[in-house]
C-alpha cells in the first residue's frame, strides 16, 4: 500500500483525477489485520494512556466546547471536549421536534424566506465571534449552504436568535468568516448564477453560463454590542464557483481570502469542464477598502428581496422583516480592492497562520501544498508583477507570491489549522491521514492515519491569532467499521488527537450527528459563567404570558380559541378546557413559572399537526392546534419534570360545529362544605 501511495503523490496533477478516486476505495478497504480491525496502523498512532487522558469523571466538567456541524441536519452539535460526550443539538434552519424549533409560533418566523416557509438547509460551517483576532464566546455564526441565510447562535442561551437570508446568491458555501473584530461577517455564492440586474436571477440560457453568470461576496455588518445583523453590501465576482474563505491576522487583517474553481467556467461536467486550465485562483480581497469604497459611494443599489428574521429577547418571539433593496460593488470599479493569485487545481482550503503571513492553499489533486506569502503578495502589487487579468481583476504571477511548497504531503489535501508553536497539519482526504509541517522549512515532520476519508479538521482556535494547540479533532466522511453496523447508513466518524507533543497520539473515536464539514472550539470558561440558566418571569413582555395561575384564561374570538395557561411542577393551569370545536384555531399559549435551573416544561395536545413544545423556566411557548373531530383530548407534559410529571396532564373537550357548549376552563375541584369542617374557600 505505501508504495500506491507514493506513486499516486508523485503523479501528474491531471492524471491523478482518476487514479485518486479509485485510490480512496483501495485505501479505504485494505490494512486489515487478521483480527479484523485496522489493528496495526491504530496501534501505533493510539496513546498508551488515551482512556485516562479523555476520561471526564462524573460531576465534572470538559474543558472545552466544541461546535460541529450538523451539515445535512442543518441543525449545530455542542460536544465536550476531551469526553467526546454530546451535550446538546441546537437547532437553526431545520423544525427540530425535540423542542418545537420551527414548529411552534414563536419560533416559526426564523425559518421563513423569500422562497416561503423552508424548514431545512445544509449547514457547513460555524464561526466563533472573535475580538483582537481571538475568540470571545459570544456568538457562533453559521451557514445555511442551500437556500443561502446566515444565522447567529446566542451562546448565553444555545438559541438561534438571528437568521438573514442572503439575495444575489446561491450556494451559500464559503461562509460565514468574521473578521478579527466582528467587524463584519463575510459569506461567499458557490454556484455563480445569471444575476438579474432588477432584482433576483435572469432567464437565460444554460448555453450562455461564461457570459451571464456571476458570483457574490456579501458583507453583513455586525453591531458590536448586540450581535444584530445587517447586509451592508455585496461584491459582484466572475462566475467562478467560490468553495472556501478566511480572514487574515496581523499584517493581513484588513484582508479576506476565497478558493476559487472553475475558472473555465464551465457550466456542465464540471469534474471535466472545470478541469481544463492548469491552476484556479485564490481570490484576495481588501474588505477595508472594500468598506471604505461603499461608504463614499462607490456602491451602486439595486433591487432585491431577502428575509431579515430576529428573535425578541422580551418576549422570545421572531419577526420577519422582508429587505427591498441591496448595494453593490464591482471590482472593476474598485482598484486595489481585488486581486487573483494562481492556485492549484481545484482548490478548496484556504487557511492563514496565526501571524498572518501564510496562507495555505490545498489543491483535492495536486501533488504539492503551496504556501503563499502576504508580505510578497504587497510587494508584488507594488510592483504589479501581474500575469494579465480576469474580468478587470489582475492576477498576480505565482512565483511573485510564493514562499514555497510542501512537497509529497499526502493524497487529496483538503484542510490546514496551526498550533500556534510554528507547525501546520492538513487533512489528507484520499489517504485518510493528517500530516504535520513546519511553517519555517515546510518539511513534513509527522503523519497519522484517520478513519477514513478525513475531510475538516479543527484545532480549537487553529484559525485564530491563538491556537490552543493541545488537541486536534479529524471529521471523517466514511466510518465503515469503526462502530457497531447500523444498516447501511453509519454515523460519521470525529477522532481526537493529541498533538501537544512531537508524534500525535489517537485519543479517541466519537460518532458525530449527521455530517460535519467544520467545526469550532472554545475554552468553557469564556463560555460557561455567561450561560443563562432561566429566563425572568418579571421581565417576560410576551403578549399572551401569564405570570401567575390567576392569569389564566380561555378566550374567543370567531372560530380563533386564546388559552393562557401556565405550568408548574406538577400541573398546567388550567388542566380542563370546555367549549372549543370542530375546526376551531386554538393557540395554547404556555408560561413556564418556573424560576429554576434546568427545570423546562413540555406541552403536548393528542393530533396536533406540528410537535410538542419545550417551554424554558419564565418564557412563553405557543402551540397551534386545529381538531378535526370532536372528543375529549388529552394534553400533557411531555418533559420529565419531577416524581408526579405523570400527573400533569388534562383534557379539552371539542364538541361539533355550531355547538352551543360555552368556554368553560379550571384547574381541580373545590372542596364542599362538610358539616363541622372549616370551609377551604
Amino acid at each position: 500500500m505505501e508504495t500506491l501511495i507514493n506513486k499516486l503523490r508523485n503523479v501528474a496533477p491531471k492524471a491523478a483525477l482518476l487514479m485518486a478516486v479509485a485510490a480512496g476505495a483501495a485505501l479505504q478497504g485494505c490494512s486489515r489485520s487478521e483480527s479484523g480491525d485496522r489493528g496495526g496502523a491504530t496501534a501505533s498512532a493510539l496513546s498508551s494512556d488515551a482512556a485516562s487522558a479523555v476520561y471526564v469523571a462524573p460531576g465534572k466538567h470538559d474543558e472545552l466546547y466544541s461546535f460541529l456541524s450538523g451539515g445535512f441536519n442543518g441543525q449545530v452539535s455542542v460536544y465536550g471536549l476531551p469526553s467526546g460526550r454530546l451535550l446538546k443539538i441546537i437547532p437553526v434552519f431545520s423544525q427540530h421536534a425535540e423542542n418545537g424549533y420551527g414548529y411552534n409560533e414563536e419560533t416559526k418566523a426564523m425559518l421563513q424566506t423569500s422562497h416561503g416557509f423552508v424548514p431545512w438547509d445544509d449547514l457547513h460551517h460555524p464561526k466563533l465571534s472573535r475580538s483582537n483576532g481571538t475568540t470571545d464566546g459570544r456568538w457562533l455564526f453559521v451557514n445555511g449552504n442551500n437556500t443561502p441565510r446566515v444565522a447567529r447562535v446566542d451562546l448565553t442561551t444555545f438559541e438561534t436568535v438571528e437568521i438573514m437570508e442572503i439575495p444575489n446568491s446561491a450556494g451559500n458555501h464559503c461562509s460565514p468568516y468574521p473578521t478579527n473584530n466582528n467587524e463584519y461577517v463575510i459569506a461567499g455564492t458557490r454556484f455563480s448564477v445569471p444575476l438579474d440586474m432588477k432584482g433576483g436571477t435572469s432567464d437565460v440560457s444554460l448555453e450562455d453560463y461564461e457570459k451571464e453568470f456571476r458570483g457574490s461576496i456579501s458583507f453583513i455588518k455586525i453591531d458590536q454590542e448586540k450581535g444584530d445583523m445587517d447586509l451592508d453590501f455585496q461584491i459582484l465576482v466572475p462566475g467562478f464557483d467560490y468553495d472556501l474563505a478566511n480572514g487574515g491576522k496581523g499584517p493581513s487583517e484588513d484582508w479576506v481570502f476565497f478558493t476559487t474553481y472553475n475558472s473555465e467556467k464551465s457550466g456542465t461536467l464540471k469534474e471535466i469542464g472545470a478541469s481544463q486550465n492548469d491552476k484556479d485562483y485564490l481570490a484576495a480581497i481588501n474588505w477595508k477598502l472594500a468598506a471604505k469604497y461603499a461608504k463614499e459611494g462607490k456602491a451602486r443599489e439595486m433591487p432585491a428581496n431577502y428575509y431579515h428574521n430576529k428573535m425578541d429577547k422580551g418576549t422570545h418571539t421572531a419577526k420577519s422583516t422582508v429587505k427591498k433593496k441591496v448595494r453593490y460593488l464591482l471590482p472593476e470599479d474598485c482598484p486595489g480592492m481585488m486581486y487573483l493569485l494562481p492556485a492549484p487545481k481545484s482548490p478548496h482550503g484556504i487557511d492563514v497562520d496565526p501571524s498572518g503571513e501564510f496562507m495555505v492553499v490545498s489543491g483535492k489533486l495536486a501533488s504539492a501544498i503551496p504556501v503563499f506569502s502576504f508580505a510578497k503578495m504587497q510587494d508584488a502589487i507594488k510592483n504589479k508583477k501581474f500575469d494579465g487579468e480576469k474580468n478587470g481583476i489582475p492576477v498576480l504571477q505565482y512565483e511573485s507570491v510564493l514562499k514555497g511548497e510542501v512537497k509529497e504531503p499526502g493524497l487529496g489535501p483538503l484542510h490546514t489549522e496551526f498550533d500556534g508553536k510554528g507547525n501546520a497539519y492538513t487533512s489528507m482526504f484520499v489517504s485518510s491521514e493528517v500530516v504535520k509541517w513546519k511553517l519555517n522549512d515546510l518539511k513534513v515532520m509527522d503523519r497519522i492515519p484517520v478513519y477514513y476519508s478525513v475531510g475538516h479538521l479543527m484545532i480549537p482556535g487553529g484559525d485564530t491569532k491563538e491556537p490552543y494547540g493541545k488537541y486536534l479533532v479529524a471529521m471523517n466522511k466514511i466510518t465503515k467499521d469503526r462502530y457497531l453496523p447500523t444498516g447501511p447508513e453509519l454515523a460519521h466518524s470525529a477522532q481526537l488527537i493529541d498533538i501537544s507533543g512531537d508524534k500525535m497520539k489517537l485519543l479517541l473515536d466519537f460518532p458525530t450527528v449527521a455530517e460535519p464539514h467544520y467545526a469550532q472550539a472554545i475554552k468553557a470558561d469564556l463560555v460557561a459563567p455567561k450561560s443563562v440558566k432561566f429566563h425572568k418571569l418579571d421581565e417576560n413582555k410576551h403578549p399572551q404570558a401569564a405570570k401567575k395561575e390567576s392569569e389564566a384564561s380561555v378566550t374567543r374570538k370567531g372560530n380563533v380559541v386564546h388559552a393562557k395557561m401556565t405550568s408548574i411542577r406538577s400541573h398546567f393551569t388550567p388542566d380542563n378546557i370546555e367549549g372549543v370545536q370542530v375546526g376551531d384555531t386554538v393557540y395554547f399559549h404556555v408560561t413556564n413559572l418556573e424560576q429554576d435551573w434546568d427545570v423546562p416544561h413540555g406541552f403536548a395536545v393528542m393530533g396536533a399537526n406540528t410537535s410538542e413544545t419545550l417551554i424554558m423556566p419564565g418564557a412563553t411557548q405557543t402551540l397551534k392546534w386545529v381538531p378535526k373531530k370532536a372528543g375529549v383530548y388529552p394534553m400533557y407534559c411531555t418533559d420529565f419534570c419531577s416524581a408526579l410529571h405523570q400527573e400533569m396532564q388534562g383534557y379539552v373537550r371539542v364538541s361539533p360545529k355550531g355547538s352551543n357548549v360555552p368556554i368553560k376552563f379550571s384547574t381541580g375541584k373545590k372542596k364542599q362544605n362538610i358539616p363541622g369542617v372549616a370551609s377551604t374557600k
